[in-house]
């Protein structure tokens, strides 16, 4: 697909740029520029172009406004030594974004396409880059219904969009390990649902539970399956792994309900790599505790793209602290390599890097 570039009619001054990325934070500051390309029922894709980043104007009936019909992915893009801007597993998000499309009832993008989007992008904004440890260019690229219409039928017109914004360290600088509050309340997903779906409305349910975690001074919420025991599911956004003494890796079966995570799978090669015995299976909360009680559980900790690898330290259940681990050396092993293959700084053996600039 070729992609128009439209010229930015006033870019950022490159001083201003520099002093952002003093200070990335996360998501709240934002490049110049914005890929897009443009779907309907009767022509597909097409018009694909790159232009200055700005807000959408979106008509009050807009289909996504009332129906929440949208998809979008999340990865990272790294400034290597060699100078080049990679990012990490393009097309197996290319991959898990159709199939959220496909659960969403949205028009599926050429993987090729996807990830040309990104090229065009990161080309265009490459100065936007940050090369501090720990630090990247956060992409999003989303799709959204935008034809105007209030009645309840999959849209008909259909924008995709690449935004990305510098992005430091998710939960600080210092690695340490995170406090989880376990909902009771809330199911992030159900049989049958959009659990499996990287898909705005599952992350608007977690809010309130998110909420209720801070106010307890826990950085992350863990959802359950009460259908089955209250098996452990996977917090806000992120998956779950516990390591055990006998050297095996464990982490919730893909059942539908939990998100098919990028980081997930890498973390699952990497343990066998290194010669884990890998467990996908449905794990309760309390074979949780009592595998932290009796020392079988050495180390708990979650992955996903924004944070990379977090160890999980308390795990609070209502006035029950279940368990406390530190970082343990499989977590922090994991962690460097995964970490070391999207810098740059690792031997990417298993080809996962692609060159964005």
């Amino acid at each position: 697909m070729k992609f128009d570039v439209v010229p930015h009619p006033n870019p950022t001054d490159p001083a201003q740029i520099v002093e952002v990325l003093k200070n990335p934070g996360f998501g709240t500051n934002f490049s110049d520029h914005t890929a897009v390309i443009d779907w309907t029922a009767e022509a597909g894709w097409q018009n694909a172009r790159v232009e200055a980043y700005a807000p959408i104007t979106l008509d009050p009936a807009a289909a996504v406004l009332h129906y929440a019909q949208e998809v979008f992915e999340g990865m990272k893009a790294y400034r290597h030594s060699d100078g080049g801007i990679w990012t990490f597993r393009p097309f197996a998000n290319a991959a898990r974004m159709n199939r959220s499309a496909r659960r969403m009832a949205l028009p599926e993008l050429d993987e090729q396409d996807f990830v040309q989007s990104l090229e065009q992008l990161v080309s265009a904004d490459r100065d936007w880059v940050p090369s501090g440890e720990g630090e990247a260019l956060y992409l999003r690229p989303f799709m959204f219904a935008s034809e105007a219409f209030l009645g309840v039928r999959p849209a008909k017109e259909i924008s995709y969009r690449v935004i990305a914004s510098p992005a430091g360290n998710y939960f600080g600088g210092e690695l340490k390990p995170v406090k989880i509050w376990v909902s009771r309340d809330y199911v992030r997903a159900a049989p049958g649902g959009t659990g499996a779906a990287k898909t705005g409305g599952n992350y608007a349910g977690s809010l309130l539970p998110q909420q209720q975690a801070a106010e307890k001074g826990c950085d992350q919420v863990l959802f359950l399956d009460p259908l089955h025991d209250n098996a452990i599911e996977e917090l806000g956004g992120m998956n779950v792994f516990l390591v055990t003494d006998d050297g095996r890796i464990i982490t919730p079966e893909l059942t539908g309900t939990i998100l098919e995570g990028i980081t997930r799978d890498s973390v699952l090669q990497l343990a066998r790599d290194r010669g884990l015995t890998v467990e996908e299976r449905r794990i309760t909360l309390d074979e949780w505790e009592a595998g932290v009680n009796d020392g079988t559980i050495t180390e708990v900790f979650a992955c996903g793209t924004a944070a990379v690898i977090t160890p999980i330290g308390e795990l609070l259940d209502g006035e029950k602290t279940i368990a406390s681990t530190g970082t343990g050396e499989v977590t922090q092993a994991i962690r460097e390599e995964l970490l070391g293959i999207q810098t740059g700084a690792v031997e990417d053996r298993h080809g996962w890097m692609h060159r964005l600039a």
